[in-house]
């Protein structure tokens, strides 16, 4: 999978590296931004306590 995605990226080897750079912040911004935080409201368990 990851030699047909290197294949399909044009460009000499330094804009390739540049663009999966690119390509990996933008993924992790993402995650960061929408899926983390709607994982965590939906996830994980409400307020609890523990004896009481």
């Amino acid at each position: 999978m990851y030699a047909a995605l290197w294949r399909v990226i044009p460009g000499p080897l330094w804009v390739r590296i540049l663009i999966v750079i690119v390509l990996l912040v933008l993924v992790l911004a993402a995650l960061v931004e929408w899926v983390f935080p709607w994982a965590a409201d939906t996830l994980l368990p409400q307020e609890s306590t523990v004896g009481g």
